[in-house]
């Protein structure tokens, strides 16, 4: 599995990896920090036999996104073991979405996750996964008492193998 991200500026990388540390120190669920995944939002998760056949592809997107802007408003679960916050589909993060699933679209002998069709996808992104019941528990109550709306600047774009998280692209954004 390849992962197509995206990634913020420094304050809210910050914020949300606070929010990353503090779940992972009140539930003792340290997968996030121990596996060092960094705060991003997956545009496009991919099944590929190697990630040389999908750099092409993600490389050709290199100067043509541009840096835009959008709100995390809200958290959420994925039952029973994810806890995410999640950003307001704008036409900015739309659009992105579209963009990459229309590069990424058709590469023979790979699949696209039907969870990250640009058309029907939830986007979001992880504070901590693989939580028992009561670890969530105890994860929701550092969102109760620590999380509040921001704005976050998407500033750049990867593409990473998973478990653990690896870029293999990475690359900044278009600044307007």
């Amino acid at each position: 599995m390849y992962l197509i991200s995206v990634y913020f500026d420094t304050a809210a990388t910050k914020r949300i990896q606070t929010l990353i540390e503090q779940i992972a120190a009140a539930s003792g669920n340290h997968y996030m920090t121990d596996k060092k995944v960094p705060p991003h939002l997956t545009l496009s998760a991919i099944e590929a036999r190697s990630v040389d056949v999908l750099i092409p592809s993600v490389q050709q997107l290199d100067g043509r996104l541009r840096q835009g802007t959008i709100q995390f408003v809200t958290t959420g679960q994925f039952f029973p073991y994810v806890l995410y916050t999640m950003p307001v589909l704008n036409p900015y993060l739309q659009d992105l979405a579209r963009q990459v699933g229309d590069a990424v679209a058709g590469i023979p002998e790979t699949a696209v996750s039907k969870y990250y069709d640009p058309r029907a996808w939830l986007p979001h992104v992880t504070l901590a996964k693989t939580l028992s019941k009561e670890q969530m528990r105890q994860a929701f109550s550092v969102i109760q008492d620590k999380f509040s709306v921001f704005e976050a600047q998407v500033t750049a774009l990867g593409l990473a193998k998973v478990n653990p998280h690896e870029d293999v692209l990475y690359f900044k954004l278009i600044k307007i």
